[in-house]
């Protein structure tokens, strides 16, 4: 997916074998996941090993006895996250490194697979150019697993390093998942695994590129030669037009930037006679500094991330069309940058949302839900059935839920579905409500609304509140915010790492799937 001057991933090389191949894989780490022994009557030191998982047809007695019996030498009991690595010499691989899964199942979760493999990843660092892997034939859903974990476990962003601190070794250039069977559903499984993969890179990409270099136009003309690339209809809207058709939510948020804001609409038209029709919408904001309710300095270099929903989003729309899904999924994108200057929106001003709502701005910080609410009104003319939006929108995501767990609100019926399924891929949306009580805490004395509640409490839902004022009746709707969970500011874990997450497009690429198969 990766194309001429836009951001994107060039994801490793995937094959399948139902066999561990035995020339030109001299320099390759074969990865194995490994379980623990968690017998309650342990009787000597073979019982309390790690044991090795699916290791037939892969390999026989002799090597399984010599992996294990390394393992136990280096103390490794197969928890979950530990890797080891060991030499064996009857394997034609240079080494073989050994995950921890944690306690044997009947059954594997996908994501507990796809963790496993980040951590494989992640300890290779980059390293190893050539994996091989006994992971993918652990259950159903392992083979796509194992691949999305391997890829984004190895996801590394060097674009700004010098040649002195650029991360040394390869990469990971080739990946060989082992399965059952070779067949073209095995196959295709494997390809889905790198085409969501690299959508979610390619989310990565774009969040981890620096204001500097990512600014609204900037922003604009990559997601346009991206989309095109794999066969969007792309639109762009500069800030003349955007002022021509009345878009004061984006207009006001833009207007203190010396970089104007525009809007970028992807379009994949997919669908058949009945298919459904789906609107997504991301936040956009390059650059958040609060504007003239400016933030406080400390860690505000981390607003690099508040176009973490619009990277998502772009990738997710590129995801449907690389994947043909057999619906229509359109793509409107606000971006802007928020800064304060002698042009910039003041508390206390009003401004004319796309539609014709007028909103009193009694905060400039909460500028993501004005562009986003003009962003939803135009794509409510589209007459979509659904329409998901997510946005790094609230610090008060983070207080209610974490660092790691996106809030889903919306109609109660969607809501839920999104969430369910963004559990299923391991992204763990949880859904949260809308009190109707909370409406009343956005009236203005001069306008039809405020931008901002007079309380400090349920800060997460009253802007989701604020969002829902701007859905056409009758669109099934679902708001993620996901404020904390785009941009990870502690250490890797799994196949995440520091910094852009491309979280949720894997959530959203789920909804979509699901649709296009279920309505």
């Amino acid at each position: 997916m990766r194309v001429s001057n836009a951001p994107g991933y060039q994801a490793p090389t995937v094959t399948v074998s139902s066999s561990l191949p035995r020339r030109g894989v001299a320099e390759a780490v074969l990865v194995v996941g490994v379980v623990s022994n968690d017998s309650n009557n342990k009787r000597s030191d073979t019982d309390s090993a790690p044991k090795l998982l699916t290791p037939a047809p892969f390999f026989d007695a002799t090597v399984v006895t010599a992996i294990e019996s390394g393992l136990r030498a280096l103390g490794a009991t197969g928890g979950e996250g530990q890797t080891h690595r060991l030499v064996v010499d009857a394997l034609p691989v240079g080494s073989v490194l050994a995950v921890g899964l944690g306690k044997d199942r009947d059954e594997w979760p996908a994501d507990v697979i796809r963790r496993a493999a980040g951590n494989a990843a992640r300890a290779l660092d980059g390293k190893v150019a050539t994996v091989i892997t006994t992971l993918s034939a652990s259950g159903p859903q392992a083979l796509s697993a194992a691949v999305e974990g391997l890829i984004l476990g190895a996801y590394r962003f060097s674009d700004f390093r010098s040649e002195k601190t650029a991360p040394k070794g390869p990469g990971l250039t080739a990946i060989t998942v082992l399965a059952h069977d070779t067949k073209a559903p095995t196959k295709a499984e494997a390809q889905r695994g790198v085409d969501i993969a690299t959508a979610v890179a390619t989310a990565r990409d774009f969040v981890n590129t620096p204001p500097s270099h990512l600014f609204p136009d900037e922003f604009a003309k990559r997601a346009k030669a991206f989309g095109e690339s794999v066969g969007l209809k792309v639109e762009v809207l500069d800030d003349k037009a955007l002022e021509k058709a009345g878009y004061g939510g984006i207009i006001g948020v833009g207007k203190g930037s010396s970089r104007p804001p525009r809007l970028v609409r992807l379009s994949h038209l997919g669908a058949k006679r009945k298919g459904k029709r789906v609107a997504l919408v991301g936040k956009g904001i390059t650059f958040d500094t609060g504007g003239i309710s400016i933030k406080p300095a400390a860690n505000m270099h981390h607003m690099t991330s508040d176009m973490g929903g619009a990277a998502a989003v772009i990738a997710t729309v590129a995801l449907a069309a690389v994947r043909q899904l057999p619906i229509d999924v359109i793509a409107t994108v606000p971006m802007a940058e928020n800064m304060p200057s002698a042009t910039a929106q003041r508390p206390g001003d009003v401004l004319t949302q796309y539609g014709g709502i007028t909103v009193e701005v009694l905060n400039t910080d909460a500028e993501g839900r004005l562009i986003l609410a003009d962003a939803i009104v135009r794509a409510c003319e589209d007459n979509p059935d659904y329409l998901i939006e997510t946005s790094t929108l609230t610090g008060a995501q983070t207080v209610a839920l974490g660092a790691r767990t996106p809030g889903v609100m919306g109609s109660d019926e969607f809501r839920d579905r999104v969430a369910k399924l963004s559990q299923d891929v391991g992204e763990n949306g949880w859904p949260m409500p809308l009190p109707e009580e909370l409406r009343d805490d956005l009236k203005s004395t001069v306008a039809d609304l405020a931008n901002v509640s007079g309380s400090r409490f349920a800060g997460m839902l009253v802007a989701g509140t604020y969002l829902r004022e701007f859905v056409a009746e009758g669109v099934q709707w679902a708001h993620i915010d996901v404020a904390a969970p785009a941009y990870n500011t502690g250490g890797p874990w799994g196949y995440t790492p520091k910094g852009g997450t491309g979280v949720p497009a894997r959530t959203m690429f789920a909804v979509l799937e699901d649709i296009a198969a279920n309505g």
